[in-house]
């Protein structure tokens, strides 16, 4: 089925998320729709998908002009998507989960859950998907469950496939498994639109590319492009991409955490008995699939988990049982995962953001009063030093961009005297060219000798950041191996295989 998008525009107030955009699908083609995070590209998938309804513009399917008013219009025309965080009911089987919202029912009203799950097996019979349709859900992979999310579009009977940002919570061999599938689809006949980021995963699988910026189609590229190229296209100027770092030179300052333990509210450990150390002068880069226990380590690590066990020593100092003020005192830095949540005051300004860690006490207040002209002189020199694009510190934050966001708290957490810094997803969100002015003030932060422990789900970022490698999978320690560890093999070590190099170079 061929899809056609013409002049497809989207306002959300006076924002312009997608701008004439045009887009043509060939059957029997995967076409990648690449773009920063922002870009607008889920928008205007959501658009084709019946999510939202476009402001201007029309959708064709084989010709003919499509008024999707929900995603039960575009399913019917023969629209599917896999969505970047999946919908399905865990504590439903794989069968369950395929039947819901298009239930058949035999005679007496009964639903019909035998159609169902020879529909799951003659579906996994074609594309070699090896899916139990009794499978409760809950209880499989997250490659497995992205399995039955194509089994639920594929089901009813979808020609055009809409891919959103599939590949975030699955490892490098899964990730590899995906784009065989995706290639099986579009040997099948199926139209394939893969919404991506990542460079590397493009070039891998696309027929053709169409690169979206603010809203905007700025070109088409063909995956003979290189990342540089490519790269240049998304942000608009050319971009470094390889981070230069040479050899760590460790010095006495250490990071040491012996035995911890996090145990969340509901009573679950979330982090299981977990030992390393990070010397001074050195990254060690936290790898793993989103949710195994790495955002609890970096929060325990700031005291921002309540129910913790084990020791945290810095510099021999113990921090847990301590007050996160303490903490922060005691010169440890934190770039939080989430940073509109944890780590701006949208409503806040620039400069005001800036002095959030130091509001108790000189030299920006004193007697409970802030001092202006301290603020306005720091404010702006780290304005000018980060590279904040703004209008000027008294910008209110909530107003820029995902990357001068991320700028504004590297800048204030990178400004203090650091004993340690804990930088969790610290490019997440965040445009190719502030990508790499982040990762340059990282490794500046080691070369000056203080030890650094980076969070990342981006395999990409761990492996060009990293000095050595610390692998998590359901809370506990799988191996630490050094940075310029294979990704296949740090793949397998997402998954919970033990590497035989478990404990090297701890």
């Amino acid at each position: 089925m061929k899809l056609e998008l013409r002049g497809i525009t989207k306002r959300f107030g006076s924002l312009v998320a997608n701008d004439h955009i045009d887009l043509v699908v060939e059957p029997g083609e995967i076409h990648s729709l690449l773009g920063e995070n922002g870009a607008g590209k889920s928008t205007l998938m959501n658009v084709l998908y019946g999510l939202y309804k476009a402001d201007e513009g029309v959708i064709l399917l084989d010709g003919h002009v499509q008024n999707f008013r929900g995603p039960g219009d575009a399913m019917r025309a023969g629209v599917g998507m896999v969505h970047q965080h999946f919908m399905l009911i865990p504590v439903f089987t794989v069968a369950e989960n395929v039947m819901l919202g298009h239930e058949s029912t035999k005679i007496g009203g009964l639903l019909n859950i035998e159609a169902a799950r020879a529909r799951v097996r003659e579906i996994s019979s074609q594309f070699g998907f090896d899916v139990d349709p009794d499978a409760v859900v809950e209880d499989l992979p997250v490659g497995v469950q992205q399995r039955v999310e194509i089994i639920k579009a594929l089901s009813r009977d979808a020609k055009v496939l809409v891919f959103d940002e599939p590949t975030a919570v699955l490892t490098p061999q899964e990730t590899d498994e995906l784009m065989e599938i995706m290639r099986q689809l579009r040997d099948s006949g199926a139209s394939i639109v893969f919404i991506t980021h990542k460079l590397r995963e493009v070039r891998a699988v696309a027929d053709r590319i169409t690169v979206i910026r603010l809203g905007k189609v700025v070109g088409e590229a063909e995956p003979t492009a290189t990342n540089a190229e490519l790269a240049s296209m998304m942000v608009g100027r050319a971009v470094e991409l390889t981070v230069h770092k040479g050899p760590p030179q460790p010095n006495e300052s250490s990071l040491v955490v012996e035995g911890l333990t996090v145990i969340d509210p509901r009573g679950q450990v979330t982090v299981n008995d977990v030992s390393f150390e990070v010397r001074g002068g050195e990254i060690l880069a936290i790898a793993g699939v989103q949710g195994n226990g790495q955002t609890e380590l970096t929060e325990a690590l700031v005291g921002l988990q309540p129910q913790v066990r084990g020791s945290v020593r810095l510099n021999g100092e113990e921090l847990v049982g301590r007050s996160i003020r303490h903490i922060l005192d005691a010169g440890v830095g934190f770039v939080p995962e989430d940073r509109k949540e944890d780590g701006l005051v949208g409503a806040f300004t620039i400069a005001e953001n800036l002095m959030l860690d130091r509001a108790n006490g000189a030299p920006f207040v004193k007697a409970g009063n802030v001092q202006r002209k301290s603020l306005e002189s720091f404010a702006k020199e780290k304005f000018t030093e980060f590279d904040v694009r703004a209008p000027g510190i008294d910008t209110p934050v909530a107003s820029l961009s995902g990357g001068n966001q991320q700028k504004v708290v590297l800048a204030r957490e990178l400004s203090r005297d650091l004993s340690l810094l804990v930088a969790a997803q610290p490019t997440r969100g965040v445009d190719v060219g502030s990508i790499e002015f982040i990762h340059k003030r990282i490794v500046a932060t080691r070369d000056a000798g203080v030890p650094v422990v980076v969070v990342s789900t981006e395999l990409d970022e761990v492996t060009a950041l990293a000095d050595r490698i610390m692998v998590m999978y359901r809370g506990r320690i799988v191996g630490i191996v050094p940075g310029d560890t294979p990704r296949d093999v740090l793949g397998l070590m997402m998954a919970g295989v033990t590497s035989e190099t478990e404990g090297a170079a701890a």
